[in-house]
């Protein structure tokens, strides 16, 4: 079965939101090498990720783990969602697609592979 591995919280001011998210969870929030990117650190395990808001519309975004970003994009085009964000890789960690659901909710597909370039 499926289960959300990763959210992402895009932030107009990823000072301020890092403050906000640390101090009302009690999250650790840290900076990654050459990316402009932060981990959320959620009681101890890795749970999710602060960048720079994109579009003005942008919003939280939690990612599902399956066994293959390309079958299950396949699969939300054909029950009648869309992919919004073609597949990409995060080198090292794996893949991953933005799709909108039937009814325009955004969430992400997400596939480990340390191989990923």
């Amino acid at each position: 079965m499926s289960s959300i591995v990763h959210f992402e919280i895009p932030a107009d001011d990823i000072q301020r939101a890092r403050a906000f998210y640390s101090n009302l969870f009690g999250w650790r929030i840290e900076g990654v090498q050459g990316m402009d990117y932060m981990m959320i650190d959620v009681y101890g395990a890795p749970g999710g990720g602060m960048m720079k808001r994109m579009h003005p519309s942008q919003q939280i975004i939690e990612y599902i783990g399956v066994p293959s970003v390309d079958e299950y994009a396949a699969k939300v085009e054909r029950l009648g969602g869309k992919i919004i964000v073609p597949k990409k890789s995060v080198p090292g960690m794996g893949y991953f697609v933005i799709c909108l659901d039937t009814e325009n909710n955004a969430f992400g597909i997400w596939e480990m592979d340390q191989k990923a370039k």
